[in-house]
C-alpha cells in the first residue's frame, strides 16, 4: 500500500506491507537510524517518537497508521544547528552512558517540557517511568531534564 507519512517536518511517500511497523518504517525504509529497535515487546522505549507531540512506542504503530501525525523522530529536535535544551541537558549533565535508551529519552523529556515547562523531579521520573536504562540509575537522566526545563525558561 502507499503511504505518505510527515516525519520532521517533511512528507515521504513510499510503499509498503500494510503491516510494516513505524519503527521499522523509519529505521529502515527512510534511513532514520536515532530510532533504536530493543525489546519487541513494547516494555523497553528505546523506540518512542513523537506523534503529534506525543509520545508513543514505534513498535507498537503500524506505518500505515501515522499517516494523519506529525512524527518526530530524535534527529528532528535539533533546529538550524542548534541542539535542543534537552539534548544539550543530556551532554552538560551526562544523561547518558551507553546511549541505547537516549533518543526514546530525549523524546520523552521534551514532550513533558512542552506540556509542563518546570516539572518536578517526581513528574520527570513518571514521564520516563515507561523506559528502561540499563546504565545510569536515572538519577543523571531527571538532572538533565531539569537542566533542560532551567535553561529553557531563561532563555
Amino acid at each position: 500500500m502507499r503511504i505518505t507519512v510527515s516525519v520532521n517536518g517533511e512528507e515521504h511517500s513510499r510503499d509498503v506491507e500494510p503491516r510494516l511497523l513505524l519503527v521499522h518504517f523509519l529505521r529502515d525504509t527512510l534511513g532514520l537510524t536515532g530510532t533504536h529497535w530493543g525489546c519487541d515487546t513494547s516494555n523497553c522505549g528505546t523506540c518512542v517518537v513523537l506523534m503529534d507531540g506525543e509520545p508513543v512506542k514505534s513498535c507498537t504503530v503500524l506505518a500505515a497508521t501515522a499517516e494523519r501525525y506529525e512524527i518526530t523522530t530524535v534527529e528532528g529536535l535539533e533546529r538550524d544547528g542548534e541542539l535542543d535544551p534537552v539534548q544539550r541537558g543530556f551532554h552538560e549533565e551526562h544523561g547518558l552512558q551507553c546511549g541505547f535508551c537516549t533518543p526514546g529519552m530525549l523524546l520523552t523529556a521534551r514532550a513533558l517540557l512542552n506540556r509542563n515547562p518546570d516539572p518536578t523531579d517526581a513528574e520527570i521520573r513518571e514521564a520516563i517511568s515507561g523506559q528502561i536504562c540499563r546504565c545510569t540509575g536515572y538519577a543523571m537522566i531527571v538532572r538533565s531534564i531539569r537542566w533542560a526545563a532551567e535553561h529553557e525558561r531563561s532563555t
